[in-house]
């Protein structure tokens, strides 16, 4: 560690506070494969190898987009932009993290979950992050792994995964469309500065709205999947229902009038349905299995 570099430059080069959420999310994920009945030895030693794996992807894609952080104002004063944590310190962050949280998993999980996070490693920062120059389908590319740690919780119950997984997988896989497209649309010229090819970027604000909008319906129809093969009930359909239709109004609103305003309505809106519909999802599924 340098002189300069803070505890905070550590956390914000791990990217701690997206890793939280990702966890909360794989920790929910393996209660529900369990029915209820995961360890606590279980739940830490998935927390110790997901935030292992989770962070060695947010330093690594840091590294590879240090010019692009230079030149976006949002993320300019970044440790590695501003030389705090030098790319030596980062690289060896990243190695550690990421083969200790691959071996940790392996070990005292098992093998398919290290594997899922590997993948989830490799298609962050060698596939989204390089087309994030390249095409707009980046975000298309980026909702993979970004998906993946709902696989990793899931797998750490030692079921394997079902049916039941790829819903999870999927319900994930389509909220973040509406959640990053409010994100790119707001920061829309700073992501043009960072040279980032954006959907805000290359279409009129309309083309936004009109996709996160058949995004939002998408993960509406497929919120209700685990209800229709029977792994969930009655409190979750309502439930789902109800978040999921005041999720899309917030979207079409957003598609009526494009303002920064309601793009950030949406972004906020999606960050508190996510959280109560996994919520719902696990505390139903376990009812149904138990």
């Amino acid at each position: 560690m340098t002189a300069q570099a803070s505890f905070g430059d550590w956390v914000a080069l791990s990217k701690a506070r997206i890793q939280f959420v990702s966890l909360t999310g794989a920790l929910l994920c393996a209660w529900m494969a369990s029915a209820g009945t995961l360890s606590f030895a279980d739940g830490l030693h998935l927390a110790i190898g997901l935030t292992g794996m989770s962070c060695a992807s947010a330093a690594l894609n840091q590294i590879l987009e240090i010019d692009i952080d230079a030149r976006m104002e949002r993320t300019r004063d970044r440790p590695l932009p501003t030389g705090r944590i030098s790319l030596a310190q980062a690289r060896w962050f990243t190695l550690i993290t990421g083969v200790g949280g691959a071996v940790w998993l392996a070990a005292f999980l098992n093998p398919l979950t290290a594997w899922l996070g590997v993948i989830m490693l490799i298609t962050y920062c060698f596939v989204y992050t390089p087309l994030k120059r390249v095409t707009t389908l980046n975000t298309v590319v980026g909702a993979i792994p970004g998906a993946m740690p709902l696989l990793v919780g899931w797998a750490a119950a030692g079921q394997g995964l079902n049916r039941m997984a790829g819903i999870i997988f999927a319900i994930l896989f389509l909220w973040q469309f509406p959640h990053f497209l409010a994100i790119a649309w707001m920061y829309r010229e700073d992501y043009e500065r960072g040279g980032l090819k954006m959907l805000p970027n290359a279409s009129a604000s309309g083309a936004t709205a009109r996709q996160s909008i058949h995004y939002a319906i998408a993960l509406f129809v497929i919120s209700l999947a685990p209800v229709l093969v029977g792994f969930a009930g009655k409190a979750y359909f309502y439930g789902a229902v109800t978040l999921g239709l005041a999720f899309l109004a917030y979207v079409i609103q957003f598609s009526l009038g494009h303002t920064h305003k309601r793009a950030r309505a949406v972004l906020i809106s999606s960050i508190i349905y996510l959280p109560l519909l996994l919520a719902l999802l696990t505390w139903d599924y376990s009812q149904t299995r138990t």
